[in-house]
């Protein structure tokens, strides 16, 4: 069945547009920046991995998409649009009818989605015929093809079981067909494997990048495992201290990676077949909110720190495929950057 909505866009235009995102949070001794400036969009059947430490403001990010922030966090500034229509600003009620029809979401503990009083067949149902013009029979029939869809073995009987009785890997597969009942333009995605082992995390990769594919979704991928990403993602936005220092295709990004703090996370990955005494480092820890230093954030701890980093906060420029934040690629820095290693 085809959807009037998406016929309607330019197919040239991005699914999600977020720009100059600024996320406060106010406490008794003034106003945190939690996330400041952020842009970034995703196309129909993209990916985009949104990776950082702890800390760097990528799930506030999602969780601002989403219209889920929770007080006293707030959008302070910049703009979300979905589809062409801003959805930053909507009354509440409004937010959550989109959110149930148009974006899907995946969280990293897929007990937090399910609830364990109701079989996952009933959530499932529940969903459909909220959202959907379906009957109970056809309601139930989609939701056992849902299952089977993510790989959950003899659906038709599974559908009937409680959320204890599946293992952690089966019941993210779950709520990924939870995320998938209502056919959702947008799937947030933030950490879906980090709380499995590595094998069955590869089977989720591989059953994201193939539902965003068959499916037509756009996904925002939230994770701090740069591999997850380099496996996952056409492209990735690398967040540190509220702030995006690189954004770029994936393939470039992870091979020739242009702000000195990627190139710190993709030094301090093992690569296969490559056998090295020791994996690189980056000293130091993520700034608090409240001790982000002046000029670059990430200038205390980067090797390649001179003087105008400690002075002035960088802007995203383009570096060859990508775009980065930093002052090595600033023509007046970059001749004096030799001197200042």
């Amino acid at each position: 069945m085809s959807d009037p909505a998406r016929e309607r866009r330019p197919s040239n235009q991005p699914l999600l547009r977020v720009e100059n995102l600024r996320i406060e949070i106010p406490n008794r001794r003034g106003t945190l920046v939690a996330v400041d400036d952020v842009s970034f969009h995703i196309s129909e059947g993209e990916v985009l991995g949104v990776v950082g430490e702890s800390g760097a403001g990528k799930s506030l990010t999602g969780s601002a998409v989403i219209g889920l922030l929770e007080p006293p966090c707030h959008i302070a500034g910049g703009t979300i649009h979905l589809d062409g229509r801003r959805v930053d600003n909507l009354p509440y009620e409004q937010m959550r009818r989109i959110r149930g029809r148009e974006i899907g979401m995946v969280f990293q503990d897929p007990l937090t989605s399910l609830n364990p009083l109701y079989t996952v067949g009933r959530q499932l149902t529940e969903t459909i015929l909220t959202h959907t013009d379906l009957g109970e029979k056809a309601a139930r029939q989609r939701a056992i093809d849902l299952l089977q869809e993510v790989g959950i073995p003899a659906a038709a009987e599974r559908i009937d079981h409680y959320p204890h009785q599946f293992s952690g890997g089966m019941r993210q597969r779950v709520v990924i067909a939870l995320a998938l009942c209502i056919n959702p333009r947008l799937i947030i995605a933030d950490e879906p494997t980090t709380a499995l082992d590595v094998s069955i995390q590869a089977q989720i990769i591989a059953l994201l990048k193939r539902l965003c594919r068959e499916h037509g979704a756009a996904v925002m991928l939230v994770t701090h495992d740069m591999g997850v990403i380099a496996e996952t993602a056409d492209r990735v936005a690398v967040m540190y201290a509220g702030r995006i220092v690189e954004i770029g295709p994936v393939a470039d990004v992870v091979l020739r990676a242009q702000h000195p703090y990627t190139a710190g996370l993709m030094g301090s990955i093992p690569l296969v077949g490559h056998d090295v005494e020791d994996l690189a480092q980056i000293d130091g820890a993520m700034p608090r909110l409240n001790a982000i230093p002046r000029g670059c954030a990430f200038n205390p701890r980067c090797p390649r720190a001179f003087d105008r980093c400690r002075r002035e906060r960088p802007d995203l420029q383009p570096v060859g495929a990508t775009q980065a934040a930093c002052w090595l690629y600033d023509e007046p820095a970059a001749g004096r950057s030799g001197t200042h290693g």
